[in-house]
């Protein structure tokens, strides 16, 4: 049967060909149908591109859990003394507070890119939401020193996820050609809420009590997970993902290793065998990271982002700008307070000048990276910093509030054009299924960065 009916066909060609000689109106080609791909020809899934809507008010909800999760690291510092005198605990204790966030959100970044792709990034982005506004309302309840770090530790599971997954959002829901301005947003929550940390937090401490420092995370992490929910473009999940234990067993080690080694290292001295061992620990167990990640095929971190130079240059450039803004903002209040006696609003509002120039520059510099590039803004903006640390390095207890306030400014000037169009213009080179581990690595270095600069 199979025979006759291609004889037939075959004939009825013939014929057709016959009639497009004479004159007669040919008949169409026929198109063949193409043969479905095989299972080893199917293309893998690429990340999928900005939705049809609108990616502003998405954004806006970006920004919320951003600002909400960075501003936890500022605004604990201010209410450290008040906590210690509540606790009764001493201060290498109390010190525990921020040191449990650090090491436990330093751990959890690396995961951040697989757990997106494997439960969907708005449902993730919720759930981090929800979790970091109920360990907040734990920290605010608990009663001891103890119970307070141990929830500090949950705080940190999705205070450290939520960064690199908004990071990914962001460069899923915004054009290329308006990523410069939705940075410019989206730094107010990198940047400026750690400068308005110490300000918000010495108002609540003066005339409350520390404990609102955690409550005030209510309200807003259940606004933003509504939010979310309702504006959030949903991502499709990777269900069949698997997680490379052994990658992410080695960063995780890693960095706590090398957290706790710079956390601790004033305390038990640099050449303590404590520190020393640590930072040895530090170097063996990256070293069996790189090695494992080079050989799986599903890698925690794709560490071939590292053969982007233009995305090297930027996390180097980063690193710096992040080890002079963490330092400033950790030992300036802790001077005012400590040595000129300063109250917590006091220093609060020294500091808010800064947060103000972040605040109204940030957007601009987005908005200069879309149309010049991010090279003529980070040259400005590194030399501003520059000026400013160079200012601040003459900080002793006769300063003035308006030497100690116009060196922070210039500082923080220069951070607001200079270190989104550095960030965008690093990230947009990688391709667009590496962009999650792109964002994991640049929070990693803002993290260790800010580390040191605590040093």
């Amino acid at each position: 049967m199979t025979k006759s009916l291609d004889g037939e066909l075959t004939r009825a060609d013939s014929v057709a060909d016959e009639r497009g000689t004479n004159g007669s109106r040919p008949t169409p080609p026929r198109s063949e149908p193409p043969p479905p791909p095989t299972p080893a020809s199917t293309p893998a899934p690429t990340p999928a591109g900005p939705p049809a809507t609108g990616w502003g008010l998405p954004l806006a909800v970006l920004i919320t859990g951003m600002f909400m999760s960075v501003l936890d690291l500022s605004i604990v510092n201010v209410a450290i003394p008040s906590i210690r005198r509540d606790l009764g605990a001493s201060i290498e204790e109390v010190q525990w507070i921020s040191t449990a966030y650090s090491l436990t959100e330093g751990v959890m970044v690396p995961a951040s890119a697989w757990l997106g792709a494997r439960f969907g990034l708005k449902r993730l982005y919720v759930a981090l939401i929800v979790l970091f506004t109920i360990a907040s309302l734990l920290c605010a309840l608990s009663s001891g020193l103890g119970g307070l770090i141990g929830f500090r530790i949950l705080q940190a599971i999705p205070g450290g996820v939520l960064p690199v997954t908004c990071m990914t959002i962001l460069f899923r829901i915004v054009p290329p050609q308006k990523l410069g301005a939705a940075m410019g947003m989206y730094g107010l929550g990198i940047v400026v809420a750690p400068g308005i940390g110490p300000t918000l937090g010495g108002y609540l401490v003066e005339h409350t009590n520390w404990r609102m420092i955690f409550l005030i995370n209510v309200p807003v992490g259940i606004l933003g997970a509504i939010a979310a929910a309702i504006w959030l473009t949903k991502f499709p999940a990777e269900k069949g993902r698997p997680f490379d234990f052994v990658g992410f067993l080695c960063i995780a080690a890693s960095l706590f290793s090398l957290l706790l080694a710079l956390e601790e290292g004033d305390n038990w001295g640099w050449t303590d065998y404590r520190t020393v061992m640590l930072f040895i620990g530090a170097a063996v167990f990256m070293a069996l990271f790189i090695v494992v990640e080079l050989h799986v095929e599903h890698p925690v971190l794709d560490i071939r982002v590292f053969k982007y130079w233009p995305y090297v240059n930027s996390l180097l450039l980063i690193s710096a700008m992040s080890i002079g803004l963490f330092a400033v903002l950790f030992y300036v209040p802790s001077f005012l307070q400590d040595a000129q006696g300063w109250t917590p609003l006091n220093t609060g509002i020294t500091l808010l000048p800064q947060a103000i120039a972040m605040a109204l520059l940030m957007p601009f510099a987005g908005l200069l990276y879309d149309k010049i590039g991010a090279r003529i803004p980070a040259v400005f903006g590194l030399a501003l910093v520059g000026t400013g640390i160079l200012l601040l390095s003459r900080i002793n207890v006769d300063i003035s509030r308006g030497e100690l306030i116009l060196g922070m400014v210039i500082m923080a000037t220069g951070m607001a054009l200079g270190m989104m169009p550095i960030m965008t213009g690093g990230l947009s080179v990688l391709p667009p299924e590496v962009t999650d581990t792109g964002s994991a690595i640049n929070t990693l270095m803002q993290r260790v960065s800010s580390a040191l600069g605590l040093a």
